[in-house]
Formats: structure tokens, C-alpha cells, sequence
């Protein structure tokens, strides 16, 4: 069942008892009045994160951003592309105000994050993105956590549940359930549905790899725009994000995840056991609220569809007002709101 929600704070309040005996999960009330900061949950409230931080993890030396008590339970939130860190930068404040110790990296081929190997694939295939997550938890001790994000990040964190439940306590997943399989994508869609890829198949050539390197930011900057066509984000906001696509392994990460998932493209041996089982489709068994933007320009499911795909407390999210593809930095409150909620009821 999908209930609208605004980005608009007092809307939400004067909603939330009507709201509330709807749902399976208890909205918190206490998050907005826990926080000193008057500009909680509104988009553009904040411009940077405190300085980051680098850990080893896995195969990666992996940049972060922390805030929060060191010993609060534990939200990491996963970025997309073309996007990065600074889709939380609004949200990150807010869960550490209402206690949560929020942990936002850098995904391979962004940022801050490298290689500890130059002689490490370039792989950004599914399985070895949600294996850095795993190695980000090792690597910093959590051994629970909730997962949230959306796009690329989406996955990821429905990977991490779907595989390892023992480490997630919950989920928050942008447009549902997205893990997906070579075989699965060996199949045509209508017409119309793969117009909406074509910078998958882009991607697939040697002129959009060439394409990609020399425009990335024209590129990305396009993506935006059609993802959320009707978020107003200004050129600084942007080009904050852009930074992080001058990591040199960028292009490398991008244009192995879209042509690995047409199959144009191998992965590691290593991650063939996981890829396994994920293209069996697993159910994801955690407390999960997925969400979804009124104004999403990207491709993406019909909540109908994944609902099924979620066997535990589970509750869908229609966040209304124009928000698009990168809801986080769009409707920062109303997915702070989600993670608060999803632990806490």
C-alpha cells in the first residue's frame, strides 16, 4: 500500500496520527524536535560534511563520511550514478541528531575510494559492489547495520540484506527491489522500456566509453536533469557531486557495470557463487520501507511488482511534490524519516 508523503515538514506532522494506524511500522514523531538544526530534512540545508575519513576495506581504500554518535546504531547510505556522498548530505545530520551513527561512502570508482591493487579488476559488477559493504563492516567493526539507498546504491543495500540478514537490521531501498541477473537481462523489453536505457547501450560501445571519459560531467549533468525533471539543483550543487567523478577508475567502474549486466562483459570468478544466488531472485527477509519519488524519470519498477519480494515487516513510500530519481537529496526529510522509522517501530 503506498502512502503519499510531502517533503513539506508540517504537512508531515499534521499527518502522521492519521498516518500512523495505516501503517505496519510506528512513525517517530521525536525526530524533527530532537534535532537543533532549523533546517533538518530541507534540501540545501547543508553544503559539506565534516572532514572525511579512509579506511582499508577489502580490496579498497574507502573514503567516508561519519557523523553521529560512535555508538548508535549504525545507517550506512549508499549512493548511486551518477551521484555520490553528497545525496546524503541533508539526511546524514537529521539520523545523527536523532542518535544514529551514519557512515556514507564512497563506492569504488568515486571519491576518495581507491584501489590498494593496481592490478585489481575494475570490476563494478552487482556481487563486488555489496562485497566492499560487507568489507566496510568488517573493516570498521558494525556487525549490524541498517542499509539504505538509491540506485546503484539500492541494490547494493538489497544485496547486502538478501544475502547476509544477519548483518542488516533494516532497509530503505529507492524504487524496491533491484537486484538482477545476466540471464534475466538477456530479455527484450518493449520498445518503449529500452529507450529508457540507452545509455546502457551507449556504454556498450567503444565511442561511449570514449564519450563518457571526455564529458563525464556533461554526461552526468544530463542524467540529472532527466532522472529528476523537476528538481531545480543549481551548478554548485552539482559540480560538489562532479568532483567525485574525476576518481581515476571511474569510468573504468561505470562502464564495466552496465556492459556486465548486458553480458558484454566478464566478472571475477570469485563473485560466481554469489551471482548465483542472487539471480535466483531471494527474498529479502528485513524490516524494509521502500520509496519512491512521484517524478522518478529514471527507469524503475512498479511497486507492484517487488512487493512480493518482501517477506518481513515490510511498507511502501510515495513521496509526493516533483521528487525525482535522487530522492535522498531531494526529499532528504522524508528518507531520514523512513530510516527512523523502520527501526524504531
Amino acid at each position: 500500500m503506498s502512502h503519499p508523503i510531502t517533503p513539506d515538514r508540517r504537512r508531515f506532522l499534521g499527518a502522521a496520527a492519521a498516518t500512523l494506524a495505516a501503517t505496519p511500522f510506528a512513525m517517530s514523531g521525536a525526530l524533527f524536535a530532537q534535532s537543533g538544526d532549523p533546517g533538518a530534512g530541507r534540501p540545501g540545508a547543508h553544503t559539506s560534511f565534516a572532514a572525511l575519513k579512509q579506511i582499508d576495506a577489502g580490496v579498497l581504500n574507502i573514503g567516508y563520511a561519519e557523523a553521529g554518535p560512535a555508538n548508535g546504531p549504525v545507517a550506512i547510505l549508499l549512493h548511486g550514478w551518477p551521484y555520490d556522498i553528497y545525496a546524503f548530505v541533508d539526511v546524514a545530520p537529521v539520523l545523527a541528531s536523532a542518535g544514529f551513527r551514519v557512515i556514507v561512502p564512497y563506492l569504488r570508482g568515486y571519491g576518495t575510494t581507491r584501489f590498494l591493487s593496481g592490478d585489481t579488476p575494475r570490476n563494478g559488477q552487482q556481487g563486488a559492489l555489496a562485497t566492499d559493504v560487507i568489507a566496510l563492516m568488517d573493516a570498521l567493526k558494525i556487525e549490524k547495520a541498517v542499509v539504505a539507498g538509491f540506485d546503484w546504491g539500492a541494490r547494493t543495500a538489497g544485496i547486502v540484506a538478501a544475502i547476509w540478514p544477519e548483518r542488516v537490521k533494516a532497509l530503505i531501498s529507492v524504487s524496491g527491489y533491484l537486484i538482477g541477473s545476466q540471464e534475466a537481462n538477456t530479455k527484450p523489453l518493449p520498445p518503449s522500456a529500452e529507450l529508457q536505457w540507452w545509455y546502457q547501450y551507449y556504454f556498450a560501445t567503444e565511442r561511449g566509453r570514449l564519450g563518457y571519459e571526455k564529458y563525464r560531467r556533461e554526461f552526468s549533468k544530463l542524467i540529472w536533469q532527466l532522472a529528476s525533471p523537476k528538481w531545480n539543483f543549481d551548478d554548485a550543487t552539482f559540480e560538489r557531486s562532479a568532483a567525485s567523478f574525476d576518481n581515476p577508475d571511474h569510468v573504468a567502474i561505470v562502464i564495466h557495470n552496465y556492459r556486465w549486466r548486458l553480458g558484454l562483459a566478464p566478472g571475477e570468478a570469485k563473485y560466481d557463487a554469489l551471482e548465483k544466488r542472487l539471480a535466483e531472485f531471494p527474498v529479502i527477509t528485513v524490516p524494509t520501507i521502500t520509496l519512491e519519488g512521484d517524478a522518478n524519470g529514471a527507469p524503475h519498477p512498479d511497486p507492484k511488482v517487488y512487493a512480493k519480494k518482501f517477506s518481513g515487516r515490510y511498507a511502501h513510500r510515495l513521496i509526493t511534490g516533483g521528487i525525482g530519481h535522487n530522492l535522498p537529496q531531494e526529499a532528504p526529510q522524508a528518507f531520514a524519516e523512513a530510516v527512523v522509522e523502520v527501526v524504531r517501530s
